[in-house]
């Protein structure tokens, strides 16, 4: 019986400021030091993480990251999520801190997953515990070039956030009226697309998009199927317009 332990120690410049962020997540700070060097544990059930933090980091270069093995993804989403809408109000979809949404994506055999980018800028990747093998993943390539397209833009987005590369992807796709391709997909990547224009900063493209959501026909099981990218969608309208709100307020 293996009895080893092993516990990441991610860089932060504010051990306060990582266990503020993690205490809205539902994460308590087991310790806390700051000689010889600030030092900290945060925990949440299974979940260890330690922190130390260097004088002058730079949380925009960082290299932290670690995987967090868990049995249901979109749970901890949605915990995660309520913990976040509590405190701010919305979800933080942009910038650092943020939260990505459970998608599955082909690097990782289909496993559906996200990751938190914490104030240190770690890459906190959760997925759920198995995956399916390189075979499978090759077998399940999809036939529609929108299809292919966005499942190359989640690899890039999600796995190495080149969320400009991801963008560019998706548009030479996406440059048509839609007509021929099916709604279903054609609306998973407007939405992603759309939160893609959120990260980048361009509101204006992002709305864009999110009418163009709004604008396909769907019948009632299609917008079943899309619950939660059409969930999604109406959430990344509201962060638009708070920001557009917020930037108009300050000038």
């Amino acid at each position: 019986m293996a009895t080893e332990t092993t516990i990441p120690i991610l860089p932060c410049r504010d051990i306060d400021e990582i266990a503020d962020f993690y205490r809205v997540l539902g994460f308590e700070r087991t310790y806390r030091q700051t000689r010889p060097n600030p030092y900290a544990v945060l925990r949440r059930g299974g979940i260890e993480l330690h922190f130390a933090a260097i004088s002058g980091f730079d949380p925009e270069r960082s290299y932290g990251s670690c995987i967090v093995a868990v049995e249901d993804t979109a749970d901890l989403f949605e915990e995660f999520a309520a913990g976040m809408r509590a405190a701010y109000g919305r979800l933080l979809v942009s910038g650092i801190p943020r939260i990505t949404r459970p998608r599955r994506r082909r690097n990782t055999g289909s496993s559906p997953g996200f990751s938190v980018v914490d104030p240190g800028g770690n890459w906190i990747r959760v997925f759920g515990r198995g995956t399916d093998g390189p075979a499978e993943e090759a077998a399940a390539a999809p036939a529609v070039p929108l299809a292919r397209a966005l499942e190359n833009a989640i690899v890039l987005g999600e796995a190495k956030g080149d969320h400009r590369q991801a963008a560019k992807i998706l548009d030479g796709k996406l440059a048509g009226d839609g007509a021929g391709l099916p709604a279903a997909t054609l609306v998973e990547a407007l939405v992603y697309r759309a939160e893609l224009a959120v990260r980048l900063d361009d509101p204006g493209t992002a709305e864009l998009l999110l009418d163009r959501v709004e604008a396909t026909a769907l019948d009632t099981a299609q917008r079943a199927r899309l619950a939660d990218a059409l969930a999604n969608a109406a959430e990344l309208r509201t962060t638009v317009r708070a920001d557009r709100a917020g930037r108009e307020r300050h000038g």
